[in-house]
């Protein structure tokens, strides 16, 4: 079963070279604020800046068609270089800061760029919302010109796997800036986004900052992604207000133990996993806004949505995509393959993207539910078991601040809670709520489940181990008062 909705095209035309950068993203009252960061950055300020970037880029040897990477923290800094890359027609690879420099090495030797744009000096700051800062160009040894026509270069997630190389074209981009334009209820001229994704990432990129100057969005980065950076950056500013972030987020705005009343917080709109029950009603009831979400990958962008939390757990389709549902699977139609260099031949045949999502699709409503990761699902003593699901009910138990269910040595949980008698409890708990080849056979705590530069959980049961291994001091005991047990076999705590 599948659906489509409108049209493939784009009605903007696809611009050549750095065209599209002057016509959409920087054009417009030069007067008008368009970014905040530590203050407000006008248009007319941005186009100076980008304009000086792209002369220092160039006389560091960047022309059209060369090759650029971008490793920046979210900065105006960042921003700067990536519009300043575009505008000068080259192809712009972005790297996550956080990528150790092993990582960074990895990426290099595969990506191939010309140049890349580093910070000065060490970057610090784990909760920081942006930074401020002065960056340096380097010429790279052994860099290539593009050998393929994207204009942006990404590395996929890596939640539960190697990263891919993955690709977009300027009308790949400006398709995703028409779907987000198209969306009744996302922010529009005059309104204000709050983004709390990543700059480098999909959803922060285009959703965030690409939408905002294509459409006349003010971008706001918050000073720090905790709870009262992130309230203080909504409270700034009287308009209308969008949060544009992960699930985690929303969670994390939830542990306000008295949430400010913010009129001008019109909703939350999140990506990149799915929302927990209790998150949902614990962020509207404490905020009274929306909590809207949305479906997507970095080899699309936004696939579905529901902005306003209406329909869950079903989404729209966005306008523009084909989707349908194959034994089980999400299909998205594409024009061609996202995958730069090495990739499974089997993900993209004949115009369809198998997403690894599993999902169903309601002909009669044009929803599509989304059920987490195909490989999500296991087999227990044959019986089906969905991990999603056991995550969920874990997950919402009280005293419980995140967790992450995965297929290892049988099923296993990894889990951060406030104290030991809530992990005590966890069995018993599970017990009550689950059938017994449902519940997982060990639980472990941790301090933090470990996630990607995302903001997605890891979910690699090894990566998981050895962090929980890494937070139990000697004696077998995690962080916390008194020594919470490393983790705990399930059969032996109910016996």
């Amino acid at each position: 079963m599948g659906i489509f909705v409108g049209e493939a095209v784009p009605k903007r035309a696809v611009c050549s070279e750095g065209a599209w950068i002057d016509d959409l993203l920087l054009a417009g009252d030069g007067r008008t604020t368009v970014l905040h960061l530590s203050g407000p950055v006008s248009r007319g300020e941005l186009r100076r800046l980008v304009a000086t970037e792209q002369e220092r880029l160039r006389a560091a040897g960047l022309a059209a068609g060369g090759t650029l990477a971008v490793r920046v923290p979210p900065s105006l800094a960042c921003i700067v270089a990536m519009l300043a890359g575009w505008r000068t027609g080259a192809q712009v690879a972005l790297l996550d800061h956080r990528l150790t420099p092993y990582e960074v090495g990895k990426a290099i030797a595969r990506l191939t760029p010309q140049l890349v744009v580093e910070p000065v000096g060490d970057v610090a700051g784990r909760l920081r919302g942006h930074f401020d800062l002065a960056t340096r160009v380097t010429p790279l040894h052994g860099g290539r010109p593009a050998v393929t026509p994207h204009a942006l270069l990404q590395l996929s997630s890596g939640s539960t796997g190697p990263s891919k190389v993955i690709g977009r074209t300027v009308g790949s981009l400006l398709a995703e800036l028409d779907r987000y334009a198209r969306l009744d209820g996302f922010p529009r001229r005059g309104e204000r986004t709050v983004v709390l994704a990543s700059v480098v990432h999909v959803l922060g990129l285009v959703g965030g900052l690409l939408h905002g100057l294509a459409a006349g969005t003010e971008i706001v980065l918050p000073g720090t992604q905790t709870v009262d950076g992130i309230l203080r950056a909504v409270a700034a500013g009287d308009a209308p207000t969008t949060l544009l972030g992960v699930p985690s987020q929303a969670a994390l705005l939830t542990a306000a133990r008295t949430p400010p009343r913010l009129p001008q917080l019109r909703r939350m709109i999140v990506g990149g996993e799915l929302v927990r029950a209790d998150v949902w009603e614990r962020f509207t009831r404490a905020y009274r806004a929306d909590l809207g979400a949305m479906y997507g990958m970095t080899e699309a962008g936004v696939i579905a949505t529901d902005l306003t939390g209406a329909h869950r757990p079903g989404l729209t389709p966005a306008p523009g995509m084909s989707v349908r549902v194959e034994d089980g699977q999400i299909l998205l139609g594409l024009p061609a393959s996202p995958y730069v260099g090495p990739a499974d031949p089997a993900r993209f045949v004949d115009g369809w993207l198998r997403t690894k999502d599993a999902g169903s699709l309601d002909e009669d409503t044009g929803l599509l539910t989304v059920h987490g990761r195909l490989d999500s699902q296991v087999s227990v003593g044959g019986l089906k078991v969905d991990l999603a699901e056991v995550e969920e009910v874990l997950g919402a138990l009280p005293g419980v601040a995140d967790a992450v269910v995965v297929q290892g040595t049988g099923i296993e949980a990894f889990v951060t809670v406030r104290d030991r008698e809530v992990f005590d409890g966890l069995a018993a708990a599970l017990a009550a709520r689950l059938a017994p080849y449902k519940r997982p056979r060990t639980l472990h705590a941790l301090p933090d489940i470990p996630r990607t530069v995302t903001g997605k959980p890891v979910r690699n049961a090894e990566v998981l181990r050895t962090a929980a291994r890494a937070a139990a001091p000697a004696g077998g005991s995690a962080p916390g008062a008194g020594g919470d047990p490393a983790h705990l076999d399930v059969d032996t705590a109910l016996a």
